[in-house]
């Protein structure tokens, strides 16, 4: 039997290599509701050949670092207020600082939602680095990691300080993350 929320905007946390994508996919089928995946809209600018897409590609993904928060704030915005999102969404890859964090409250309040939990898949940057090496450029990896040790510890703690943050341990199989995810997530909001 598939669950379904009434209301549920989530966020997934976690390292380079954590499996956030595979577990928001999973989420996304198990709530029934949309995954905005801010790699797969990256990818889509790059791909559609405007001006934004290849500035994106020159100066951002091919090294590894983050895009400007004014565009992932603008990008964001525009995605969340489609109608498929009214209900929820699993958010994965955003935020990854303190200050996208802000400016997504400033965003989800501008839709009058607010974040209701965010899941940390905790793993190792040994792990991730290791799942990701025959995928990615060694410099690439090693950039996101840089990113996300120096953003992470407060990010996390901001949200642990808000109740929001659920934490499942990222380093064990897919179907064993994916089942610690969907139990923290827990009960439908507003059942």
């Amino acid at each position: 039997m598939t669950a379904t929320y009434s209301s549920l905007s989530l966020i997934l946390l976690g390292p380079p290599g954590s499996g956030k994508t595979t577990q928001a996919e999973a989420l996304a089928a198990a709530y029934q509701l949309p995954l905005i995946s801010t790699r797969a809209m990256l990818e889509a600018e790059i791909a559609s050949g405007s001006p934004l897409g290849r500035q994106i590609e020159r100066e951002v993904i091919k090294r590894g670092e983050l895009v400007s928060d004014r565009v992932m704030s603008g990008m964001i915005l525009q995605r969340l207020d489609r109608e498929d999102c009214r209900r929820g969404f699993i958010l994965d890859g955003y935020p990854r600082t303190v200050d996208q964090a802000a400016l997504l409250d400033t965003i989800m309040a501008e839709l009058g939602r607010s974040i209701d939990r965010v899941v940390l898949l905790d793993v190792a940057e040994e792990v991730g680095v290791e799942r990701l090496a025959s995928s990615e450029e060694a410099e690439a990896i090693e950039e996101r990691c840089r990113i996300w040790r120096d953003n992470a510890p407060a990010l996390i703690e901001s949200y642990r300080h808000r109740g929001l943050l659920l934490e499942v341990d990222g380093s064990r199989s897919g179907d064993e993350v994916r089942d610690s995810v969907l139990q923290v997530v827990g009960a439908p909001v507003g059942a």
